[in-house]
């Protein structure tokens, strides 16, 4: 089914190629929703666009617009205003159809894409060997949304995590586990990762500290690269212990099992593929002793170009050689069209020069879009970036776990207020999903690029835009159809909509609204948009409930709002599941 934005704007361009020719076909009418609803339901500011082109006044223009535009199936007339905008307010008969069109479509009216792309989301790429901490809960949350809305809308979607299980660091460990807990490198029994990040904590330090222990950490990297049979072992147990411990926290998230685990240890045999390739088409310059390709637009302080170095002086490689590789093998191999990094904002340097590379390199082309989705800080209340009192970054399990029980104490408060008595297992599953959902919603609520203020108390609040605002929108449409005993699959495709009241109207007009919403966040990779959607559903969904009543309305009025509140519900639970987030029937 199209939507009425869609079919709005091929009429606009049907009408424009009518008044002033073919070659205005495919002009965008830049349609956009009505700002405020005394002006209609959308708005054509094409006129003002086209003033010099046509040399003639904006109003004259959207007049001859308005001649050739039939709308007549979906609009009142339209009405020209101010300088020559074009308003346009929506039929009630066609918002009935429309809704009798979607009640019996399990996707509510949002079609699939018509060019369906090999998609690959990155995230959310922790580093092996370290428990995963405040710094993982924006790619993994924003990864985990991006994959579900792509997919959704028809994407083959590939959940690709980079990890970080290569290089010095694991040479450090390996070399601190070696001497001081040998044990450790035979086994995963009795060790968990907070052992292992503890031990590297302490390796780190050896490290800074002690000459003797750096050279003995460069050797176990040398043996790491060169397929040392013990130190291989060493490097899988750890592997294998961090991606067990990491699967806890997706499991507790609600994020999709369907990752697949890729570090940078994957790319390490093609690393000399990638510098050969370089050399080849005469983009690698050695400076200094280092292999570098020069890139456009980078300067040092001194105003001089700026090198990407994928080649250490030593030999060695980098991140940049190891996400060459990656971009390469992800064209190549994956055969992918659209590649999105939700990374925080301070890697933007970092892709920007990649993706120059890669472009230079010819992996880059127009048929494959590279994207840096970059997501700014989660801070304290103190607008400091989040951290425990000794300054250490706070582990992501003490977050989920700190909102798991926030959530269960002001259930229980609740409850006891409300005089309510509930089962142990009832509180805790409710507490678990509140908890969880308040902190992924409290993050896609916010536009990807900024940054926002971690709280419980405002997370967790049951009033404004808030997981637990929306979830009790679900659970009252729950509450009408248990309170009636009415089944809503069973109200027939028949069943007449009506659309009298003015909040019936508004909620109609926003419940298909959907479709536009993702196919936004399709394109511009910002999940608030879907958030702030949601937010508005509820909250017109409970005007209408405060105004309309529903089960003791006379037919066919009761069916009619019948319908209205299951469309609500279904599209509630559609959008917060694309967010990662699970309704409950009860709270």
């Amino acid at each position: 089914m199209k939507s009425t934005q869609e079919q709005l704007k091929l009429k606009f361009q049907q009408a424009l190629a009518e008044a002033f020719g073919t070659d205005y076909a495919e002009v965008d009418p830049i349609l956009v929703s009505a700002s405020n609803p005394k002006f209609g339901d959308y708005q054509a500011n094409v006129s003002l666009s086209l003033t010099k082109q046509l040399k003639q006044q904006p109003r004259v223009i959207a007049q001859q617009i308005v001649d050739k535009l039939d709308v007549a199936d979906i609009c009142k007339p339209p009405e020209i205003a101010g300088p020559g905008f074009i308003n346009l307010k929506l039929k009630t008969e066609y918002l009935e159809a429309q809704l009798s069109n979607i009640q019996t479509d399990p996707r509510l009216g949002v079609a699939p894409t018509k060019n369906p792309k090999r998609v690959i989301v990155d995230y959310p790429s922790p580093n092996i060997a370290k428990e995963m901490h405040v710094g993982h809960l924006r790619p993994a949350v924003i990864g985990d949304c991006l994959s579900r809305i792509l997919e959704f809308v028809g994407h083959d979607v590939l959940r690709i995590s980079h990890v970080g299980d290569w290089g010095t660091p694991f040479g450090m460990l390996i070399a601190f586990l070696e001497e001081a807990y040998p044990q450790a490198l035979t086994t995963t029994e009795n060790l968990d990762l907070g052992d292992l990040s503890s031990f590297y904590r302490q390796a780190k330090k050896r490290f800074d500290a002690d000459e003797e222990f750096k050279k003995a950490a460069h050797q176990a990297v040398v043996n790491l690269q060169a397929g040392d049979e013990k130190t291989l072992l060493a490097w899988k147990i750890v592997c294998q212990l961090s991606s067990r411990a990491y699967e806890v926290i997706y499991q507790l998230m609600g994020i999709s099992p369907n990752i697949i685990e890729r570090g940078e240890s994957f790319y390490n045999a093609l690393l000399p593929e990638v510098l050969e390739e370089l050399d080849k088409l005469g983009l690698l310059v050695e400076n200094q002793g280092a292999q570098c390709v020069f890139l456009e637009g980078f300067t040092n302080r001194e105003g001089e170009p700026l090198p990407l170095i994928v080649q250490k002086k030593d030999g060695g490689y980098n991140y940049a050689t190891t996400d060459l590789a990656a971009i390469r093998y992800r064209v190549h191999v994956d055969k992918a069209q659209r590649v999105i990094y939700p990374v925080d904002a301070g890697q933007s340097n970092h892709f920007a020069q990649v993706f120059q590379v890669g472009k230079k390199a010819g992996w880059i082309t127009d048929d494959v879009e590279f994207v840096h989705a970059p997501f700014g800080l989660v801070l304290g209340e103190d607008g400091q970036k989040l951290k425990t009192r000794s300054g250490e970054a706070v582990r992501l399990q003490d977050l989920l776990d700190g909102a798991i029980a926030h959530a269960q104490a002001d259930l229980e408060a609740r409850l006891k207020q409300e005089g309510r008595e509930e089962t142990p297992e009832f509180i805790h599953h409710v507490a678990q999903v509140i908890g969880i959902s308040a902190i992924k919603y409290a993050d896609l609520s916010q536009n990807r690029t900024s940054n926002y203020v971690f709280s419980y108390d405002k997370m967790l609040a049951l009033k404004g835009n808030t997981a637990p605002y929306m979830l009790y929108a679900y659970v009252r449409t729950q509450g009408i159809s248990r309170e009636g005993k009415i089944n809503f699959e069973q109200l027939g495709a028949d069943a007449e909509i009506l659309l009298r009241e003015e909040t019936e109207l508004t909620l109609a007009k926003h419940l298909l609204q959907l479709d536009e919403v993702i196919s936004e966040v399709e394109q511009d990779l910002l999940p608030n948009r879907l958030c702030e959607y949601l937010y508005q559903l509820s909250d017109k969904f409970n005007k209408f409930y405060e105004n309309c009543p529903v089960l003791k309305s006379e037919e066919p009025v009761r069916t009619s709002r019948l319908v209205l509140c299951d469309l609500t519900a279904r599209t509630l639970k559609l959008g917060l599941s694309l967010l990662g987030i699970r309704v409950l029937e009860r709270m």
